[in-house]
């Protein structure tokens, strides 16, 4: 006779900042430990051409930092749904695929999940927002193929998807003792996405819950374009964004826009990049700025300055003031940032997602009134200009807040019980 089966399913969301797997065991936490104890992945690889080795999350962040030629990858999500995800990056001296990229980083969150699980994992629940991309079907639907092509090639042989925003929802239930209609608010690094969920004991047993789901809905805005848009309006300007050239036309703004993206940093680094770097230069009425932009692609630390304006809207969001320390491309310097810089930077993008989810919550028919709980996840879901906004839509709802970078992956593994348990 043969012992039991395995259960081999996890849960794994694949975040644009972080990434989680989780596998679910009664009386445990279903969250499994990825990096140094800790169950979130930072989705980050450093390519280290000093060693000719790669590294992954904190390691990669710190391989970085500590100034070893080689190349970051971040926000490799982000990759997913455009025409980027089909070309080749270049990476110690070869041509990678980002497709090849992407399923290498995954393959490392399988291995490390399995290590942590002592077992290995076949099958999967994988998180995807609601929308991978606004207004196209077709185009959103490449998207989730790619991506479950991708995983099929980091050793997945089954995989389901699960909207992020009902995996957050999964898990919130299995904390309550009552029936409730939930808004789940997720903000991610990449996306916004909601659902207007009934949950519960009862409900939680049940195999199919589509009849639960009252309506859902998302927009491509994340932590990252907050960064973007905080980097453009603060720091950039220092760097000669805005300036004008001898010929009284202002700065060409690419380069800028380039260094402000978490994915498209790289590109800054190209030949071709430090050639119109230069001639902005020789052309600038205030050349001090344009040095300064010399000195941070010379050094390549834009993915070091994208990380100080993160720190600094983390901690904009708990405190009203900060200082980003530009000491490293420009000597003695430092900027500081106020809450309100912040809540400028981003008023049209949280403007946005309230506007998502007032429309949501007029498809669905629900008055405001009927909604319970308000519950928050994801990264970026604690801005308190943001969180102040949707609040006010739904003024008598409870306000919860979830695991931040946790919910999502403990509610996929929930559902990979019962979708392959």
């Amino acid at each position: 006779m043969s012992g039991p089966i395995e259960f081999d399913a996890c849960g794994i969301d694949f975040g644009t900042s972080n990434s989680t797997a989780g596998w679910s065991r009664p009386g445990q936490t279903a969250l499994l430990a990825l990096e140094d104890g800790k169950p979130t992945l930072p989705s980050v690889i450093f390519f280290n051409a000093e060693e000719a080795r790669v590294s992954y999350g904190r390691a990669a962040l710190t391989d970085y930092l500590a100034g070893h030629e080689g190349r970051l990858m971040r926000s490799l999500k982000s990759l997913l749904g455009t025409s980027m995800i089909d070309e080749h990056t270049e990476v110690m001296g070869r041509a990678l695929p980002f497709r090849e990229l992407l399923a290498q980083f995954i393959g490392e969150l399988k291995r490390r999940a399995e290590r942590a699980a002592g077992r290995p994992f076949t099958r999967a629940v994988m998180g995807r927002p609601v929308f991978f991309i606004d207004d196209d079907a077709q185009a959103d639907q490449r998207a989730e193929n790619t991506l479950a092509d991708i995983a099929r090639k980091a050793g997945l042989r089954d995989i389901a998807f699960q909207y992020e925003p009902i995996a957050a929802a999964f898990d919130y239930e299995s904390q309550i003792s009552r029936e409730e209609l939930v808004l789940v608010v997720d903000i991610g690094g990449g996306t916004s996405d909601f659902t207007l969920i009934r949950v519960g004991p009862e409900r939680a047993r049940r195999a199919e819950r589509r009849d639960d789901i009252l309506a859902s809905g998302g927009v491509h805005i994340g932590g990252t374009d907050f960064d973007k848009v905080l980097s453009l309006a603060s720091v950039m300007p220092l760097l000669g964004l805005g300036s004008q050239l001898k010929s009284g036309l202002e700065v060409p703004s690419a380069q800028y826009f380039n260094l402000a993206t978490w994915h498209t940093i790289n590109l800054a680094y190209t030949k071709k990049a430090w050639s119109q770097i230069t001639d902005l230069h020789r052309d600038a009425s205030d050349k001090p700025k344009l040095v300064r932009l010399q000195s941070l692609v010379r050094e390549r630390a834009g993915h070091w300055l994208a990380m100080q304006v993160e720190e600094a809207k983390i901690q904009l969001s708990n405190a009203p003031e900060t200082h980003i320390d530009m000491d490293r491309i420009a000597s003695g310097e430092t900027v500081t940032l106020h809450r309100a810089d912040l809540d400028r930077a981003i008023d049209s993008l949280v403007t946005s997602v309230e506007h998502t989810v007032a429309r949501l919550l007029r498809d669905a028919g629900v008055a405001a009134a009927g909604i319970d709980t308000v519950f928050f996840t994801g990264g970026s879901s604690g801005v308190p200009l943001l969180r102040e906004r949707v609040l006010a839509l739904t003024p008598q709802a409870r306000c919860v807040e979830g695991d931040l970078f946790g919910s999502i992956g403990a509610g996929l593994a929930l559902d990979a019980q019962r979708k392959f348990g």
